[in-house]
């Protein structure tokens, strides 16, 4: 599966990140009240966010999302393999945001939309991990047809542990949930 695609959608284009990008992202993960409820609630410093940039360009995968009308860069996502998913047929969407003036208005379900449709012409099964008191991501995950499976983990985040919970979404309830077209 190529991780680092070209989507193209109504309002969004998806790209592979590059190192090239690192001033327009972060100039968009700079904002601290985009990281207030995250559990990596000092991402937009600039140490933290270098060091999360550095790890989504070396690990792969990751994709730039820009909005089409004004060329601006306006968040990121990536796709994840593990051994463990790979064994599984599935695969990790996540590590992804958006700048705030676009919540709340279908951007993260168009992204979404795509990187599933991409992702379920390989596998089986998307997962994401979220912070389990991290209640926009959570309800963003209702939103978009996510069904909690039960598993849960710990995970430093801001030199604390945080509880994650996972989601998942199937090939099957991805064509018959919200986001089907």
């Amino acid at each position: 599966m190529d991780r680092q695609p070209v989507l193209e959608g109504e309002r969004l284009l998806l790209r592979p990140l590059s190192e090239s990008d690192w001033d327009a992202l972060y100039a968009v993960a700079a904002d601290r009240e985009l990281w207030a409820a995250h559990p990596s609630h000092d991402r937009w410093q600039e140490p933290v966010f270098r060091a999360f940039f550095d790890d989504a360009l070396a690990k792969g995968g990751a994709l730039a999302i820009v909005d089409k009308a004004s060329g601006e860069m306006i968040g990121s996502s990536r796709f994840q393999y593990s051994d463990r998913l790979a064994e599984e047929g599935a695969l990790e969407i996540g590590w992804s945001f958006l700048a705030r003036g676009y919540w709340g208005k279908g951007y993260n379900a168009e992204f979404k939309r795509l990187m599933l449709e991409h992702a379920f012409r390989h596998v089986d099964r998307v997962v994401f991990r979220v912070g389990a008191e991290n209640a926009i991501s959570r309800k963003a995950m209702s939103n978009i047809g996510g069904r909690l499976t039960g598993e849960t983990f710990i995970e430093e985040r801001a030199g604390r542990p945080v509880e994650h919970v996972v989601y998942e979404i199937t090939r099957e309830s991805f064509a018959t949930g919200p986001l089907a077209r």
